[in-house]
């Protein structure tokens, strides 16, 4: 129609000059609609008048005041607590926890009875008397006993398996449902990366690393015990060696344990925030090439790494301490057997010796490897410690009340009343709505204005329930919606938000997820929506896939399919939080159109951004500071020329028309 630069477009006043023009006047008219706060001004006219900076100001004071928005990531410490562990093995099943722990002792009799079974034959061998038992018999003995160690072995191993399955199950479910059930305040408060850490790394944990471990300690402890037992039946003297050396052996545990814990703890909360910032580079990745700060959000994320490999170093610096303390004490301990085994010489049978010394060289190994597997044993715990947490989240409302179910035709008529009702996000914050009282009247038409943070979105969060009263209620039809599940009320109400919501999947799964409607209902709700010629020259019409978030198609086209999906719902109450609000003109016209055709006989609160698409609404409410200011006709709110709504329209531009 038009080409040129930009100054001669302007000079020609033509199609281009126009459209600029319209542009900034509807902008410069939202800005001034949503970002002044109200003050008198001359011949008594009120207006809203609202500075964003000062704003901004009185927000952050605000913030710092009752508290951060983002709570920090709680650390425990100190060591770990018993209540811990005892979940842990909860999770697996205390019954399979015993029968484990039976085989690997029946596992490690069965070892040392083989032991001493080889001893015996040894001894008989060289013996004068020479050996009263055949060959075949002592073989036989001897492959018993090793069946019975393996069968044990295989058993414990069975069982080791359904306990690592039973915990990973039962906490990833109890977490699972924990967050699928929690308050929109602990979202707010809590980043993604935190959540994705608990099921990512600490479920890994659970899943591969303290099995492992576990087992391991087992093996090491039991195998500790026999060969103390085993040297002390041969050598008694020992006995008074092995006291000492077991409290110093402690200590050294202890010691080193509770260092590795708190490093653990350490390293799981420090991974957070890479996952966090992983995750917000993701989702802003256009904005960040578009900016060309890509090196930014590189060093960013360098910081994080270096800062969680930080604890690297200690630990295995630790690590390697306790390797040389418990080598000392382990060949201490060799050295004594030794010495114990020669001064008892002519007093012990040579394979009673042999064994001992056998044993005693063993224990080096032992000792340290089960001190190593307790560390990382109990640092990796840690891990069911951070599950538990957030297995005890805020939680929302029952799902469903039985006591208090609502009719299938429920709302039948879309009557709605709030009687004294208040909210706040949360204890700390002020209250963002304050003694609400109005009656909506069935298929009733409601406009909703007021600037930025008065409380216009928190009103539908109320009637969703995704923000719960402080006081007051919420009655539809004659129930309050407070007693009955959320399930119950949430399906029974449909709302377009400001950002339409789109799912990876097929058009017709985004359109009818629950598939309760028939594809001519489908191509019916289209059709009302003006997308039915669109999703016809698609190449899989209804089976069209649909990017992560609806990312191939544009703002108004999945605008248009939110609409649609409303219109398969079909529910007697209908809210629109901003639904027009970031997409152009004629997509705002046919969306106005078709909410005026299809949804006459609904009860209707629409959120708005522009105020001529609320100029037909049967009433306006105008909130302010959570408080209702104005709530009348819009023919009323305009003859009055000090109401709010009055100075709202003429900033617009559009009180000429009445």
């Amino acid at each position: 129609i038009e080409s040129g630069t930009y100054s001669d477009l302007i000079k020609e006043n033509n199609h281009f000059s126009k459209f600029l023009s319209n542009a900034f006047v509807n902008d410069e008219a939202v800005n001034k609609i949503e970002g002044n706060a109200t003050e008198e001004k001359n011949n008594n006219i009120t207006k809203l008048t609202y500075n964003a900076a000062d704003d901004e100001e009185d927000m952050l004071y605000e913030t710092e005041k009752s508290g951060k928005l983002i709570e920090t990531e709680k650390i425990e410490t100190g060591n770990l607590k018993f209540k811990t562990v005892r979940e842990y093995f909860k999770s697996t099943s205390f019954l399979l926890t015993f029968l484990f722990f039976v085989c690997y002792i029946l596992m490690n009799v069965f070892y040392a009875l083989s032991s001493f079974w080889l001893t015996q034959w040894t001894d008989a061998n060289i013996s004068e008397s020479g050996d009263t038992m055949t060959k075949t018999f002592r073989i036989l003995i001897y492959g018993l006993l090793g069946f019975a160690q393996q069968f044990f072995f295989f058993l414990s191993e069975l069982i080791e398996v359904k306990m690592i399955m039973n915990s990973s199950r039962s906490l990833h479910q109890t977490m699972f449902k924990s967050i699928m059930h929690s308050t929109m305040q602990f979202f707010e408060s809590t980043p993604i990366g935190r959540i994705l850490n608990r099921f990512s790394k600490d479920l890994d944990s659970i899943e591969f690393i303290i099995p492992v471990f576990f087992k391991d300690f087992i093996y090491c402890l039991f195998d500790l015990i026999t060969t103390s037992i085993v040297i002390t039946i041969s050598t008694p003297l020992f006995l008074t060696v092995l006291a000492p050396i077991a409290i110093v052996y402690y200590f050294i545990q202890c010691y080193y344990v509770a260092s590795s814990s708190k490093l653990k703890r350490l390293d799981s909360a420090s991974k957070s925030p890479i996952f966090s910032h992983f995750g917000e580079t993701l989702n802003g990745i256009s904005t960040i090439k578009a900016y060309k700060a890509q090196q930014r959000f590189i060093n960013d994320i360098e910081k994080k790494i270096d800062h969680n490999n930080s604890f690297f170093y200690p630990s295995m610096a630790g690590n390697r301490w306790s390797s040389i303390c418990l080598q000392f004490i382990s060949n201490v301990m060799t050295l004594f057997a030794c010495v114990f085994g020669i001064t008892a010489k002519g007093n012990i049978s040579p394979g009673i010796i042999g064994i001992s010394i056998t044993y005693a060289l063993n224990i080096s190994l032992m000792m340290e490897y089960a001190v190593k597997c307790a560390a990382d044993l109990e640092s990796n715990l840690t891990s069911v410690e951070r599950i538990k947490e957030y297995c005890i989240t805020p939680q929302e409302a029952e799902w469903e009340n039985t006591n208090y179910k609502p009719g299938p035709e429920w709302p039948q008529i879309g009557e709605i009343k709030f009687k004294d009702y208040s909210v706040r996000y949360r204890e700390d914050l002020d209250f963002a709505l304050r003694n609400l009282n109005f009656d909506i009247k069935p298929a009733e038409k409601i406009g909703i204005v007021g600037r930025t943070g008065a409380g216009k979105s928190s009103l539908s969060l109320c009637l969703f329930r995704l923000l719960e009263s402080n006081q007051g209620e919420i009655i539809i039809d004659g129930m309050n919606i407070k007693r009955m599940g959320l399930h119950d009320l949430r399906q029974k109400l449909t709302i377009i938000p400001q950002d339409p919501v789109l799912f990876s999947g097929t058009l017709r799964m985004n359109l009818d997820p629950f598939e309760k409607s028939s594809d001519d209902q489908i191509w019916d709700a289209l059709e009302k929506a003006h997308l039915k010629d669109f999703v016809e020259n698609l190449e899989n019409k209804l089976m069209f896939e649909c990017s992560e978030g609806g990312e191939n198609l544009s703002v108004g086209q999945r605008q248009l399919l939110c609409l649609a999906r409303a219109l398969l719902r079909n529910s007697k109450i209908l809210l629109l939080d901003e639904a027009t609000a970031a997409i152009d003109h004629n997509t705002d016209e046919i969306i106005q159109e078709t909410i005026r055709s299809s949804f006459a006989q609904c009860t209707m609160l629409t959120i708005a951004h522009r105020l001529n698409t609320i100029l037909d609404s049967d009433r306006i409410m105008v909130l302010d500071k959570g408080r209702i200011v104005e709530f009348d006709t819009p023919k009323n709110l305009l003859v009055n020329r000090n109401s709010i709504f009055y100075s709202m329209a003429l900033t617009v531009g559009i009180v000429n028309e009445f």
